[in-house]
């Protein structure tokens, strides 16, 4: 099994992070994701804090997915929560992606 933090990795690096050297919000998640499915659930979320909400995420996509193709409907959303999902997400990973990039004491530890 390959590991994505080892150097020399066949994981391509992030293109945002190999041309400005700032973390972007998606940075770490490959590194988490390995992390998570070898049972580090710490060293996850250490590397990217939104692990676990991609992951769920993903299932619920999943589930849903799996649904219609036997020919049910699909995973029904309520409407509140797809609009502070639409609004909410992006203003949460652009906040993210900043604070992870500031050099302070405080918020070093989100960079992976």
């Amino acid at each position: 099994m390959f590991d994505p933090s080892a150097a020399g990795s066949r994981f391509p690096a992030c293109q945002f992070h190999s041309l400005t050297g700032w973390w972007c919000p998606g940075c770490g998640l490959t590194r988490g994701f390995h992390q998570l499915l070898n049972g580090n659930v710490a060293a996850a979320v250490g590397h990217n804090m939104f692990v676990p909400f991609v992951l769920v995420a993903a299932v619920l996509g999943w589930a849903s997915w799996l649904r219609t193709s036997w020919g049910r409907s699909g995973l029904h959303v309520p409407p509140c929560i797809t609009r502070v999902a639409t609004i909410g997400m992006p203003v949460l990973l652009a906040v993210y992606g900043v604070l992870r990039n500031l050099p302070v004491s405080p918020f070093s530890s989100l960079a992976p």
